[in-house]
């Protein structure tokens, strides 16, 4: 990718560390993210820090349809005009893609479905996910590129280190795989850790549960190190003896932890807190 490297140098970019930049300029594993996303001629797709425009570049040679590419780094605008001058179905959007509307974002593909395909940043990965996630969006997948730590995190199982609050709220709405393993030698600048490419296929209809339910898990795992009994009291202002029934009820040991839950163990405990004892 001598190119990009050019591009860069004739423009005088400048990485920014309080930006997380980390570019991809490996063809190979460009072209496996695209092929781990299944990008298909007929698929809208939202990319999430164009970068260089690398990744954006393969996207377009992958799909007739859209490709709209969201970057928080206006400097980069006479690099990506130049790199993706050719490409005829891009579209960059200059911004915080959390500072975006919602309605505006769906406003982008007509309501239609579109993939999620993205290197994020690693300081804001988590708020990226929970906010593509969260408001409802037509998306059908998401294949993203995380620090190697967070990605073990997302598919973590219970009794484990790693599981916490994202493991289930992730498995509530969807199924997730970690796909493979990079190393930091492939990113310009080096990063300090590995990464990894997690696939998020969404299934809205997985878990019949409601919006309070995402409350309720983060409530659960507040302090990890305690009791499910003294967050929920804590959380709820309900009495520990009474939570204690339901989660006999649950058939949940009185002094588990949420680490020990199944998520299948969450909705179970979710339905019964919720029909027994008042959720906020």
């Amino acid at each position: 990718m001598e190119e990009i490297n050019q591009i860069l140098k004739q423009n005088s970019f400048k990485f920014k560390h309080s930006f997380g930049q980390n570019f991809i300029t490996d063809i190979n594993l460009l072209n496996a993210i695209v092929k781990d996303a299944n990008v298909l001629r007929t698929d809208n797709v939202l990319e999430i820090g164009t970068g260089a425009g690398t990744l954006t570049k393969q996207l377009s040679e992958a799909t007739d349809k859209k490709v709209i590419t969201v970057e928080i780094d206006k400097t980069l605008e006479p690099v990506l005009k130049q790199n993706l001058s050719e490409c005829k179905n891009v579209e960059i959007k200059f911004g915080d893609i959390l500072k975006f509307k919602p309605s505006e974002l769906r406003q982008w593909f007509n309501n239609e479905p579109f993939k999620v395909v993205a290197n994020l940043p690693y300081y804001i990965s988590s708020p990226i996910i929970f906010y593509l996630l969260e408001n409802n969006f037509n998306i059908q997948s998401l294949t993203i590129m995380l620090q190697y730590e967070l990605a073990t995190r997302l598919v973590a199982k219970p009794n484990s280190a790693q599981y916490g609050a994202v493991t289930v709220l992730l498995d509530l709405i969807s199924n997730v795989k970690l796909i493979r393993k990079v190393p930091r030698t492939v990113f310009t600048p080096q990063p300090k850790v590995d990464s990894a490419v997690v696939r998020i296929d969404v299934d809205k209809n997985k878990w019949q549960v409601d919006d309070k339910c995402i409350n309720f898990i983060k409530n659960s795992f507040v302090m990890k190190r305690k009791t499910l009994q003294n967050n929920l009291s804590k959380s709820y202002g309900v009495e520990k003896d009474k939570i204690v029934q339901v989660l006999a009820l649950s058939e949940i040991e009185p002094l588990a932890r949420a680490e020990n839950l199944s998520t299948e163990q969450f909705v179970k405990l979710y339905n019964n807190f919720s029909k027994l004892l008042k959720i906020n």
